[in-house]
């Protein structure tokens, strides 16, 4: 039984070193495109290496120069052979690092660009599962690692390797049979190596993962600050990343600690084999002459400082794979399926819901269950309804945020799946609740992404639309006001505003305004619903609101209840009706003589 268990635990050792090597293959192919760089630091790395065993060399020279006891005219060149090995020493370590390092960033810029073009690319579900801090933490700390792995580490493997490798042939050279001793200590080193590997891999996973829960601590805080400091948050978010540091700085002292172990038996072993091979040497050595003894052991005790600098290679290099790993792994999933070929400059926008029904992956219930629905173009349809009903999802189902595949949704027409993917948001304006702004320009948060070549009377036009301008005048720099990380130098009230003028501006034929009036006050709305109505005119709009008076022009009104139609029509008619919407816009709309006030004393009280 337990040959059986070291049976298993050898085969996925050996399964996992494969898979390392797989990964820091795939990782050297982003060096193919500056292999000619790559060629020039290898030039340079080999200069640098040979001159190690030619410093030996020299050593042995010098002392057979003494010991010949002849004229001396030849030791006059020494410190000029000395020179020249240092100052070839300098151009090839020059050589070698600079194109070396202009090659890592060439590869770390293309995969951090690829990493963030892949982010642009995931489907909606993927960034509702994935933790934004470790999405973030991709692109800076397992790239920073990535970095190591592609810099310092192959610096100091080709760097280091070659050193040894050069060493070791001057070794043989001059004596091969004593040289024997270093191939009985080599499967030692080989087994050590290995098995640290792959425990390296493991803990550096481990503290990706933990920076990435710190990153996403620190963002939660950064963005929420008003809500902590609100609720006295500060103590808890203090704790929240005391934990995670400790965490990280717990398993970082673990990796410190196995490869601080890992260099010391290395060394150890090392350091065995070098007395054995001095002890050797004075036995096998007895008919070369002293220059040649000293030159061998100075070359033999040379070898320790590259061995130790391939292991600390391979520290980074484990941790840079690991990296890489998470990386891949990113990079290796499937982008948002956009199998349409329809194309249209605009279309007319009808709209029609058949039997359409979705559930969201891991969900027990489904959040839309037979939605049948034709809307008009130029129609305005409304949907209403209690929190989790539905809302939501059915608009985020038109712009194909996620894929339904029970029922259909046409777009004049046609099934939205047939349209390409681009061009179906082309023909869709949408303002939700959360509003997204960025730290740019006021007139840049409105002309954004493919807005970005309109001209300034348009965004100005948008703006007043919207009934952003009286506040946008009063900005210092007006509509070339810096506005902040998502606005945050606005009230809500003016980001959503803004948020307005951008879907304003796009002109889309189909719009979808979920809660898109929320955070107005009753001024501004009372311009906005002016404003709305106006652009309303000529296009089909899909309208969620919980403040009812917002939607009672809709040419249909749709009740929401987990996931199904429960009502539908024009505004009078729901209210004669007496159902579920009269309920909903009594609970709004009572009169006070109807409804107790809540604030008011008990009458026993008075």
């Amino acid at each position: 039984m337990l040959a059986g268990q070291t049976s298993n635990h050898t085969k996925r050792m050996t399964q996992k070193s494969k898979a390392g090597v797989r990964i820091y293959r795939r990782l050297l192919t982003y060096v193919k495109p500056h292999r000619g760089l790559f060629a020039i630091s290898i030039i340079g790395f080999l200069i640098y290496s040979s001159t190690q065993p030619l410093f030996a060399h020299l050593v042995t020279q010098i002392i057979d120069t003494l010991q010949a006891n002849k004229s001396r005219t030849d030791m006059y060149l020494l410190p000029l052979f000395f020179s020249g090995l240092i100052i070839l020493r300098g151009i090839g370590s020059y050589l070698g690092n600079y194109f070396l390092a202009k090659v890592s960033l060439n590869v770390i810029h293309t995969l951090r660009f690829e990493l963030f073009d892949k982010y642009t690319q995931l489907p909606t579900a993927h960034f509702d599962s994935e933790n934004s801090g470790y999405m973030i933490s991709r692109i800076t700390n397992n790239v920073g690692e990535v970095a190591k792995a592609t810099t310092d580490s192959v610096r100091k493997t080709i760097q280091e390797g070659l050193t040894a490798f050069g060493l070791l042939g001057y070794l043989f050279y001059l004596n091969w049979k004593l040289s024997l001793v270093f191939l009985v200590v080599a499967p030692l080193i080989a087994l050590l190596v290995n098995y640290v590997s792959e425990r390296l891999r493991t803990l550096s996973r481990r503290i990706q993962e933990s920076v990435g829960e710190m990153t996403h601590i620190t963002s939660e805080l950064v963005t929420g600050i008003r809500v902590v400091r609100t609720y006295g948050g500060e103590e808890y978010e203090r704790d929240r990343f005391l934990g995670s540091s400790l965490n990280n700085r717990h398993q970082a002292l673990k990796m410190h600690r196995t490869s601080a172990i890992h260099n010391q038996i290395m060394q150890l072993i090392i350091a065995v084999a070098l007395s054995v091979l001095m002890y050797l040497a004075l036995f096998f050595m007895g008919q070369s002459t002293a220059g040649e003894f000293v030159g061998y052991l100075t070359a033999a005790f040379l070898l320790p400082r590259p061995f130790k600098q391939l292991s600390d290679a391979n520290s980074d290099i484990q941790r840079g794979i690991a990296a890489a790993d998470s990386i891949f792994e990113l990079l290796d999933l499937s982008a948002e399926q956009d199998a349409g070929h329809f194309e249209t400059a605009r279309c007319q926008g009808a709209l029609e819901f058949k039997n359409l029904s979705f559930r969201y992956p891991g969900a027990s219930q489904p959040a839309l269950q037979n939605i049948s629905l034709k809307v008009e173009p130029g129609q305005t349809v409304a949907l209403v309804g209690t929190s989790g009903g539905g809302k939501s999802t059915l608009v985020n189902l038109v712009p194909r945020f996620y894929p339904h595949d029970s029922g259909g949704i046409l777009l004049d027409g046609i099934e939205i799946n047939d349209y390409k993917l681009t061009n179906l948001r082309q023909h869709i304006g949408l303002v939700s609740q959360q509003v997204t702004l960025f730290n740019d320009t006021v007139a840049n948060n409105i002309a954004y992404g493919a807005l970005a070549n309109a001209s300034r009377e348009a965004i100005a036009k948008a703006a007043e639309d919207a009934y952003a301008m009286p506040f946008i005048n009063k900005l210092a720099e007006g509509l070339d006001t810096m506005i902040g990380e998502n606005g945050v130098k606005l009230s809500g009230g003016q980001r959503q505003r803004l948020a307005l003028a951008r879907a304003l501006l796009k002109n889309a034929p189909l719009l979808i305004l979920d809660e898109a009036t929320s955070a107005l006050d009753t001024e501004s709305e009372r311009h906005i619903q002016a404003a709305l109505q106006k652009a309303m005119r000529n296009r089909t709009t899909l309208v969620i609101a919980h403040r009812l008076s917002t939607v009672e022009n809709a040419d249909v009104i749709l009740v929401l209840d987990h996931g199904r139609i429960i009502e539908r029509g024009p505004h009078q008619q729901l209210l004669a009706k007496n159902g579920a919407y009269a309920r909903l816009y009594a609970m709004q709309f009572n009169p006070p003589c109807a409804t107790p006030n809540p604030l008011a004393p008990l009458a026993g009280n008075t």
